[in-house]
């Protein structure tokens, strides 16, 4: 098989699969002779075409994932044709708490409630259904406590490729005492 029609493939298969996908199971799915950094350039050179091109669709890196997507450039043009129904903005609550389990993940629960001082199960819940956040497994202590991270879908909404992109929590510190003249 030719190079331009294996990443052709690449290209197909990461539209057809909608959700992100590593280098590696590419790679398996080919099922050629390449190594891995031959797919990852395939991968790159397709990302490049794309947005040299300005096409309509995108391929983005989530962490040492690839997904397929539309281009934000086009998001208007795009509700207009879905109409999708209006998502309701995330609490002060919700907010809250999906900062502190970004930044303390994995994270339990009871250290949620801990930080922020009270319950937190409906805020979880909704930052569950939201698949802003996952159960990432449970913790080898009394009461096997579930421990959580962000998904996905987080770095998507927060437009970030990796949680290492996130701002540094002193920066954020020193902008809120700028912001209150302390």
């Amino acid at each position: 098989m030719k190079r331009e029609e294996i990443k052709y493939i690449i290209e197909a298969v990461l539209f057809a699969y909608g959700d992100p996908m590593s280098i590696k199971d590419l790679k398996n799915v080919v099922n050629e002779d390449l190594s891995i950094k031959e797919i990852e350039f395939m991968v790159s050179s397709l990302m490049e075409e794309y947005k040299s091109q300005n096409r309509g669709i995108q391929i983005i890196k989530l962490e040492d994932k690839y997904q397929m997507c539309t281009n934000s450039d086009y998001a208007d043009f795009i509700k207009k044709a879905v109409e999708p129904s209006r998502k309701k903005s995330l609490s002060q609550a919700t907010i809250e708490t999906l900062t502190i389990i970004a930044y303390r993940q994995p994270v339990t629960k009871a250290e949620i409630e801990d930080i922020r001082g009270v319950k937190c199960d409906k805020v979880i819940k909704t930052l569950l259904d939201g698949n802003l956040i996952r159960e990432a497994g449970r913790l080898n202590r009394i009461g096997k406590p579930i421990i959580y991270r962000t998904t996905d879908e987080f770095l998507k909404v927060m437009n970030i490729e990796s949680l290492k992109d996130l701002p540094d929590i002193e920066s954020i510190e020193k902008a809120e005492n700028t912001e209150k003249g302390e």
